[in-house]
């Protein structure tokens, strides 16, 4: 049996935030950041897509009432895939190439009642692995 579903999308919004990061390898919270852009688009239920345009950072949600998690996933990142390993990309920064790419460039957040629906403990981090760096990461609104 086939389906058709149609879907009207009705608004769409794009918003940029910045982000200064000061450690080669650090997680920065940018969940005010985001639920601001949702509050101000007056969007009652869609979709939050969070994009990074960068090939040595990252986004991942995580846990955010306790800031030990970011530095054990750091830790455990920095193990798995250690700076300086002899790798054979020149800049010297595939180990923040492979870290990127193992957390991913992308998150989509569910818009429901005009808030973000995270979990209780849920918050959206962008991931550095090549800084300090000047970072720039899309927001997209997209009203269903």
């Amino acid at each position: 049996m086939f389906v058709s579903c149609i879907l009207v999308i009705g608004y769409l919004i794009m918003n940029t935030i910045e982000v200064k990061t000061t450690k080669r390898n650090e997680f920065v919270d940018i969940t005010s950041k985001v639920e601001k852009i949702v509050k101000d688009s007056k969007i009652k239920d869609g979709l939050c897509v969070v994009f990074c345009p960068h090939t040595t950072a990252a986004l991942t949600i995580n846990e955010n009432a306790d800031p030990s998690v970011q530095k054990d996933i750091i830790s455990h990142l920095e193990e798995l895939v250690p700076a300086g390993k002899g790798f054979s990309h020149s800049e010297g920064n595939s180990d923040a190439h492979i870290k990127a790419s193992l957390l991913g460039s992308s998150l989509n957040v569910i818009i429901k009642d005009g808030n973000l629906a995270l979990g209780t403990w849920q918050g959206i981090y962008f991931c550095e692995f090549d800084g300090s760096r000047q970072r720039q990461i899309y927001v997209k609104i997209i009203e269903m």
